[in-house]
C-alpha cells in the first residue's frame, strides 16, 4: 500500500545524491511529487486523520542526514494556518481535496500583506515555497465541509526548524513546528520552549 511512498523517498534521495542546485530540485522533485500525489490509494488511514481543533501534521519520512522530510497535512474543515515562512525550500502537493495558499509580502511598517491572489491547489496540483522563489503564505482548507490533505517535502527536517509566524498587529513569533506523531519528541524538536504547532 506505501510503495509509491517508498518509491518517491528513494527516487528523491538519488535526486539529492547528485548534489542538484535548487531550481533543479524544485523542478525535478515537483516532478517526483506530482507523481505520487496523482494517487490515492497508498496514505494509510493512521496519517489521513483529522482533528477538530487544529490541522495534523504527520511525520511519513525523515531522511538520516535530515536533508529532507516528507509529511501529511491533514486539514479539518475550514481549518488554516497563520502567515508563516519555512526557512528552507518545500514543495506542497494536493492529495485529496483543496486548499488555498496565500502569498504575503511585508510592507514599508514589516507588517505581512497579501500578494496577489490565493493559488488554489486541487488534488495532483503541486507548489514550491522556498526564501528565494516566496517563502510567505497563510494557507486554509478550501473546502467547509470536508477533510483536505496536502503531502509536503521540506529541504529540511521541517518538525525541528526555528520559523516563524506573523501576526497582523506586526513582529514575529518565533515557533518550531514539532509532527502530531512523534513518539520522541525531543529526537525531532530541539526547542520545546518554542513549540507551538501554529495554535
Amino acid at each position: 500500500m506505501i510503495a509509491p511512498l517508498r518509491d518517491f523517498v528513494g527516487a528523491f534521495g538519488r535526486l539529492l545524491d547528485s548534489a542538484p542546485d535548487e531550481p533543479r530540485i524544485l523542478s525535478e522533485g515537483g516532478a517526483l511529487l506530482r507523481a505520487l500525489v496523482a494517487r490515492d490509494d497508498w496514505l494509510p488511514d493512521a496519517f489521513a486523520r483529522p482533528d477538530p481543533a487544529r490541522y495534523q501534521q504527520f511525520l511519513l519520512h525523515a531522511d538520516s542526514t535530515e536533508r529532507f522530510s516528507v509529511v501529511s497535512f491533514v486539514w479539518g474543515p475550514g481549518q488554516a494556518t497563520p502567515i508563516h515562512d519555512h526557512t528552507v525550500w518545500g514543495l506542497i502537493g494536493m492529495l485529496r481535496g483543496a486548499e488555498y495558499s496565500q502569498g504575503h509580502v511585508f510592507d514599508s511598517s514589516g507588517r505581512a500583506q497579501p500578494q496577489g491572489d490565493a493559488v488554489r491547489l486541487d488534488a495532483g496540483d503541486v507548489e514550491a515555497v522556498s526564501p528565494t522563489v516566496g517563502d510567505l503564505h497563510r494557507v486554509h482548507n478550501a473546502h467547509a465541509d470536508r477533510v483536505s490533505i496536502s503531502i509536503h517535502v521540506y529541504g529540511a527536517n521541517i518538525g525541528a526548524v526555528r520559523r516563524h509566524t506573523y501576526p497582523a498587529e506586526g513582529g514575529r513569533k518565533p515557533f518550531v513546528s514539532g509532527y502530531s506523531n512523534t513518539l520522541l519528541p525531543n529526537l525531532w524538536d530541539r526547542s520545546d520552549e518554542l513549540r507551538s504547532t501554529f495554535a
